[in-house]
């Protein structure tokens, strides 16, 4: 297998995903036992500091990651290595695994996430288009769970096609928010980091979907 190449391998049997809304060192001889050592400390702090940068990141986290990024740019690197990296089905996933993981981290965003925030940005004193406004990102971000629950169904099913179709009716969903809370001057929108978690999420989604052999 060529260097950076990433490999899917065999799945779970199918699944309802709506019912879990969820250096080597050569001393030189001229060097004392005290040169080797302060020659190696840099060395080893520099290994630890990656070791840092990837913890709780399985292997196939960070190649997987790797490889969307280089195939496409709209994949924040740093992004996908810390999302992924926390769900509890990453570290025993491969590529066919974590693109499913990409998109229930999607279902979560709009389902837990954002369903939990709307009622703080409904105070009584809300204007009546921004209250209209938001009632209607809630309804339409109980789509985009539903939307992305799918694509982890249709990638379960190795339907792969049907999945970034899902993916990107999630994308298409949440915008239809953003427009909403837009034509009611909320400025600046009180969805907008969410929002653009929903576009993140699916650019992971659908490279890594395309990563699957």
């Amino acid at each position: 297998m060529a260097e950076g190449e990433v490999k899917s391998e065999g799945g779970n049997p199918s699944r309802d995903p709506r019912t879990r809304f969820i250096a080597r060192t050569t001393s030189s001889p001229a060097l004392s036992a005290k040169g080797r050592v302060q020659y190696l400390l840099p060395v080893v702090a520099a290994l630890a500091l990656i070791g840092c940068l990837v913890v709780g990141a399985s292997a196939t986290v960070v190649t997987t990651c790797r490889a969307a990024a280089d195939s496409d740019a709209r994949v924040d690197y740093g992004f996908c290595v810390a999302e992924l990296g926390m769900h509890r089905e990453s570290p025993d996933a491969d590529v066919w695994g974590l693109a499913k993981v990409a998109a229930l981290t999607g279902v979560n965003n709009a389902v837990y996430d954002i369903k939990a925030l709307l009622p703080a940005k409904r105070p009584g004193g809300a204007d009546g288009p921004t209250r209209a406004a938001l009632e209607k990102c809630g309804r339409l971000y109980d789509s985009v769970g539903f939307a992305f629950a799918e694509a982890d169904d249709e990638i379960n099913n190795r339907r792969y096609a049907a999945g970034k179709g899902k993916v990107a009716e999630a994308v298409s969903l949440a915008r239809q928010c953003d427009d909403a809370l837009a034509k009611a001057a909320a400025v600046p929108s009180p969805l907008s980091q969410h929002s653009s978690y929903n576009v993140r999420i699916a650019n992971i989604c659908t490279a890594i979907t395309n990563l699957i052999k």
